[in-house]
């Protein structure tokens, strides 16, 4: 069982486009981070880099689907009696 630092909602993590990496503030200075891959994978724990510090990131998964589209289903047409 681990034990965290905080919990926190992915709207209050900061996004860069460039490593596709979400970041928030760590206590020691550093920042905890993780990873869009991280969480399409269903990870939800952000590591600071720096020190043994971990926040649980609450965020919907089905936000980071990528792919997983569901087929539309077909219209079906009725005759016009």
């Amino acid at each position: 069982m681990s034990i965290y630092h905080d919990e926190i909602e992915i709207e209050d993590m900061e996004y860069d486009e460039e490593t596709e990496t979400y970041y928030y503030p760590c206590p020691c200075g550093d920042r905890f981070e993780i990873t869009k891959e991280d969480l399409q994978n269903g990870e939800d724990v952000a590591k600071c880099p720096s020190c043994s510090l971990m926040l649980k990131v609450i965020y919907d998964i089905d936000d980071f689907m990528e792919g997983e589209e569901v087929p539309a289903t077909p219209k079906i047409e009725l005759e016009k009696a």
